[in-house]
Parts: C-alpha cells; sequence; structure tokens
C-alpha cells in the first residue's frame, strides 16, 4: 500500500462512472499530479470529448459532480479545472498514516510483476585476459542493479557470469607468455590481471603490427584452445582462472555477485554446439558458402543489405557468435543440461553461494540454471550480433520477448580525470580501448576516491578512528562509482568526472548518502526510538507533505523500472526523496519545538525516510551511511 492506493481508490470511481455513462475502451490515465494542480489529476475528459460531444471543460464539471458523490476513502475532494483536467485533493490524516506506517515493513516497495516467474540475467562477461576498467564496470553495475530490482518486483532471479576463456584475446596472451617468454609471475605488488592486461596483451598485441607472421601462430592457438585436451588448453585454464580470480575481486569489493560462472570453453567442449548446429541447419537458418570471400564458411544471411554473419570459419572453427547461439539455447532451458556442477574455490562476501559449471565429474547436486526469460546486458557495439541471437531464440522458443539485449553506450573520462589517472589526452575526454593500453582500471579509479574521501572525511571527523574513516570512504567510493554508471539514460554515453561526483551537492551518491546521515543524526540526537503511535493530522506543512508522497511512490518508481528495465528510474527516486527530505528539513524543525507531539509526528516522518531512502539505495547497490 502506498500512494497508488489513492491512484487506485480514484481509478476504481471513475470506472464505475463510466459504466453508468454506458462508456467503455477509454484509456484514461490518473497520475501524481504537479504543484498547485491538486495531488492527483486525470485525463479521462478530454479522451470522452468526441464520444459525448462537449468540451473537456463541460465533462470535467460533470465527472467531478458524480465523483464527489461516489465513496471514497482517501480522496477529500475533485475539482474540475478549466484545461479540462480533473484534480483531486487527498485526505492527508488518513494518506500520512497509511503511507508512513507501510513504510516501516520490511517488503514496503515490493510489487508482484514476476509472480516468482524465473529469470535470468546475465552481466559481465569480460575476456579473462585483463583487469576490468571502467567501462566494463558499467555493464557489471546495470545487470547487478537490474537483478536487485528484478528480486524486489517477485521474479526468481538467477545471475550469470560467462567467462570467454577461449577466444582471440585470450589467444592473445598465451602468445605473449608463450612466444614472447613473459614471466608468469607479475612484478611486486602488481595483480596478476593488471599485469596481463597492461604488459602482456598490449605488448603482445604490438608486435603483430610489426610481424604479421604472428598471425598464424594464434590462430593455431586459438585451434588448440578448443580442444580440452591439449597442453595449450590446460595453460590457458591455469592463466585465465587466475584473472577470474582477480576479476571476481573486483567485483565482489563493489557489491556484485553471481549465482553461476558459465565457461566458453566448457560449452564448446560440451556437445551443446553440435545440436544447435543441426537445428539451425535443419531450419534452414544458415547456409554454406560456395563462393566469394567467405567460401567455406556457414553463415547467417544478413537483413536489410546487411552483411552476411560467419558463425563457422573454413577452417572449421567457431566464431564468436557461434558460441554465443548454444549458451543462449541453454539458458532458455531449449537443450539438455550437459554439465555438472561445482562450488567455487572462493566464498563471496556475505557468504553467496557461487556455482561455476564443469564437464568433469561432480559429487556436488545438479543445479538448474535455466529461466523462462533471459535478459543479457551487453554493450550496443554488439547489436547486431545479439539481434541475430535473440531472432534466433525467438524462433527456436516461439516468444518474441523470451530473449532480451538490454544494451548500453561506452564510458569515457573527463580530460581532468583522465590527467589525474596518468592519462595523456591533450585535454579531450578519453575513450578507452584494452588493445591499445588506454584504459583505466577499475581497481585504480576506487582507490583514488577512496584516498580523496578519506581526505575530506578526516577534515570533518577529526575524532573518528582509522577503521570508521576507512569503512565510511568504502562505502561513499562505491556508491559514487555505482551511483554514475546508472544515474543515466543506457542509451548515453558517461563522461565519468571524479571530483563532481563526489560533491555533496547535486545529482550524486555523496548527496544522497549524506541526506541520510542527516536524518540518522537527527533521529540519534533525539534520544528517542521513533514510532508509529502518533497524530498523523499534526503533518500539514507542505514540504511534509510532499516528502510523505515521495515516499509513497517508491513502489510506483519500483514498477516502473522493473517494466522498463531501467536502472535510472530508481536513482532517480533516490534523488527526489533527498532533495524532497533536504527541502523538508529547511523549511521546519523537528526537534526543540516545545511540543512533544509533533516532535513525534515529523521523528515519525523522518525515520520513514531514512527507512525508504535504505531500501532504495540497497536496489542500486549503495550503502546508506549513518555518519559521513
Amino acid at each position: 500500500m502506498s500512494f497508488k492506493s489513492l491512484i487506485d481508490e480514484i481509478e476504481n470511481n471513475i470506472h464505475k462512472i463510466l459504466d453508468e455513462l454506458s462508456v467503455s475502451d477509454i484509456s484514461f490515465s490518473v497520475e501524481p499530479a504537479k504543484p498547485g494542480f491538486g495531488d492527483a489529476s486525470s485525463n479521462v475528459s478530454f479522451l470522452l470529448a468526441k464520444q459525448l460531444k462537449k468540451n473537456p471543460k463541460e465533462i470535467a464539471d460533470m465527472l467531478s459532480a458524480k465523483f464527489e458523490k461516489s465513496q471514497n476513502t482517501l480522496v477529500s475532494r475533485v475539482e474540475s479545472h478549466p484545461s479540462g483536467y480533473l484534480n483531486f485533493f487527498a485526505d492527508w490524516e488518513k494518506l500520512n498514516q497509511l503511507i508512513l506506517s507501510e513504510s516501516n515493513l520490511d517488503e514496503f516497495g515490493s510489487v508482484d510483476l514476476g509472480k516468482n516467474s524465473t529469470m535470468i540475467v546475465e552481466h559481465t562477461s569480460v575476456n579473462p585476459n585483463k583487469a576490468l576498467h571502467i567501462g566494463h564496470i558499467r555493464n557489471i553495475i546495470i545487470g547487478d542493479t537490474i537483478a536487485r530490482i528484478l528480486k524486489k518486483s517477485n521474479f526468481k532471479v538467477n545471475v550469470l557470469n560467462y567467462v570467454d576463456d577461449s577466444g582471440l584475446q585470450v589467444a592473445d596472451i598465451i602468445v605473449g607468455f608463450r612466444h614472447f617468454n613473459f614471466p608468469l609471475q607479475p612484478p611486486l605488488g602488481k595483480k596478476f590481471d593488471h599485469y596481463c592486461g597492461d604488459d602482456v596483451y598490449v605488448e603482445t598485441t604490438e608486435k603483430y603490427e610489426q610481424d604479421p607472421s604472428l598471425d598464424e601462430i594464434r590462430k593455431n592457438i586459438l585451434k588448440e584452445l578448443e580442444d580440452g585436451t591439449s597442453e595449450t588448453a590446460q595453460f590457458a585454464d591455469k592463466i585465465t582462472r587466475q584473472v577470474l580470480e582477480n576479476q571476481l575481486e573486483t567485483c565482489w569489493n563493489l557489491g556484485v555477485f553471481y549465482d553461476c560462472l558459465n565457461f566458453e570453453s566448457q560449452i564448446i567442449r560440451s556437445g551443446l554446439w553440435r545440436k544447435i548446429f543441426e537445428k539451425l541447419k535443419e531450419m534452414f537458418l544458415v547456409e554454406f558458402e560456395t563462393e566469394g570471400k567467405n567460401e567455406g564458411c556457414w553463415v547467417i544471411r544478413g537483413d536489410n543489405n546487411e552483411e552476411d554473419k560467419v558463425i563457422v570459419r573454413s577452417n572449421g572453427t567457431a566464431t564468436y557468435i557461434a558460441k554465443d547461439i548454444p549458451y543462449a539455447a541453454w539458458k532458455l532451458g531449449l537443450l539438455e543440461d550437459p554439465f555438472n556442477y561445482q562450488k567455487y574455490e572462493k566464498i563471496q562476501p556475505g557468504n553467496h553461494v557461487l556455482w561455476q559449471t564443469t564437464l568433469a565429474s561432480s559429487n556436488e547436486p545438479k543445479q538448474n540454471f535455466t529461466a523462462e526469460k533471459v535478459i543479457t546486458v551487453i554493450d550496443s557495439r554488439q547489436a547486431r550480433l545479439q539481434k541475430i541471437i535473440t531472432t534466433l531464440m525467438s524462433k527456436f522458443k516461439s516468444a518474441n520477448d523470451a530473449y532480451v539485449h538490454l544494451g548500453y553506450e561506452s564510458v569515457t573520462l573527463s580530460a581532468d580525470t583522465a590527467q589525474t589517472l596518468g592519462l595523456n589526452t591533450d585535454g579531450k575526454q578519453a575513450q578507452m580501448s584494452g588493445r591499445k593500453g588506454l584504459y583505466v582500471n577499475a581497481d585504480s579509479v576506487y582507490d583514488l576516491l577512496k584516498n580523496k574521501t578519506m581526505e575530506e572525511t578526516k577534515k570533518r571527523h577529526s575524532e573518528m578512528s582509522d577503521d570508521e574513516i576507512k569503512k565510511i570512504a568504502h562505502i561513499v567510493s562505491v556508491g559514487t562509482l555505482r551511483y554514475e554508471m546508472i544515474k543515466q539514460d543506457l542509451d548515453k554515453i558517461i563522461t565519468f568526472d571524479m571530483t563532481k561526483s563526489l560533491s555533496l551537492e547535486g545529482d550524486t551518491a555523496s548527496y544522497i548518502q549524506y541526506t541520510h546521515a542527516r536524518a540518522s543524526r537527527i533521529i540519534e540526537k533525539s534520544q528517542r526510538c521513533p514510532s508509529i503511535d502518533v497524530d498523523f493530522s499534526l503533518l500539514t506543512d507542505a514540504s511534509e507533505l510532499d516528502l510523505v508522497k515521495t515516499i509513497g511512490l517508491f513502489d510506483s518508481n519500483v514498477m516502473n523500472a522493473a517494466q522498463n528495465l531501467s536502472p535510472k528510474v530508481v536513482a532517480r527516486y533516490c534523488h527526489d526523496l533527498a532533495v524532497s527530505f533536504n527541502s523538508f528539513y529547511e523549511h521546519v524543525k523537528v526537534l526543540d519545538l516545545g511540543d512533544r507531539k509533533l516532535e513525534n509526528s515529523r521523528l515519525c516522518l523522518v525515520n520513514s525516510f531514512k527507512l525508504t531512502l535504505k531500501k532504495a539505495l540497497d536496489l542500486l547497490g549503495i550503502v546508506a551511511p549513518d555518519k559521513m
């Protein structure tokens, strides 16, 4: 129950009035009103104008009179606006009690969009040849936030991480270790994933430009990787597992966890590809090319003048998309599961169990990581490949929305941030490239944010211990990174600026987290335990009612975010909630009023805000601190 209770009451009574008028099939809306136009408004009069042959104002007058006679609990009055809109005013004593009481419940904000159906969210899926860079972080945070929102919306969600341990980029670092004698141990003090990406990968790819004959060596290694029994494949497995371990440590530090790791090498060796390839041929979805530049290859024909897409090369090796197709079918349960399962050797923080697939025998029970619907988070540059897979899955499953590609644009660094991180970009934004070594790993950004936050916290709180300062710095740094990755639309390029992102003003995680800490200080200073046993009629100031209303819109925003797979909706809600609270804080006092009853009512409101913001921030994977 929330502000939506008021919306529902209005909608139900309008429907009853329309039934009396013998009017049907009118898709009107009732929405929270803009300031000065009541608490909710409806466009129903405009939609009836043609049918009733009257202008919207006349219809609004008539509907208003009829609505006044309806049985209303939460609506105190209704007005017809000169424009033709119907404006509704809430009985705020009742709505205050309803919203503030419900906000104290653990399930506040939950919606039942999923009906307990199964959903897979696959994200991260970074080649295990380098450290995660700031661009990867957008993928990871989008995926993790979407999973959290879907769980709040009553989906049974499993989060998967597809490890591409047999592709070209893995072949490149194997060439580096094997043919250019890079030592297996990184320099002292350097993580193995940083070493592989910064040194082995970059320097090896530079050598390709100098010596074209190396391309044949890479092709041979690529083929050996697909043979699980080869010594090269076993060596690559050892290397990529070390990189993966470091990558996971970065993700865990950011509060991102998984349910299962899937390995491309195992998908290739499992026989899934052979089964799906036969199915593709039976359904005439692939063709064998007998001439031209793709002679000897199996291809998927392009649509609308698009180039044909090779899925099996003339030498018999599968391309990237060919490996993705059986994985997609496996996720939807369209193929028999060939895998056994083992628990990953390291425990995720919070003891969240992490499974991994294996083709070896296992004493662990069989797991089920398939679902009725799959969301795969991959950047927009892969849109065409994902469109092919989505189309194929819809034909296999006969459902257009069973497989969803959630795309997003890239992340650049502002000129100032690039300079701070040691990149020379001639005063321009930095577009990252792992192959050229022009990227900033996520660990470095986190460390710089943490150090900067520790400096600021020491200035503000000289009384705090080092451990307290480190804890706050971690919470703020993670919150900053996560919020910056999701506060914009997914189809917008992000320019990450470290200084702006840490500001205590504007649309930043720090501003929102600081507002939560402010509410915590008020409650601490009161030396009381806030209660819902208060006089709700005392909350009458416009800033109070606006805050109650914003709290009451939590579930509507969760529903919107889940329906549209848009984490920005929840980020915007958190900011709106913080802005509303700060307006309340500026307009009215909570303590030292000389009126205990009013103080208790306002403390109840402060606590409801605090509880709601904490729940909303949790959907973003951001901790709500009590001190900053």
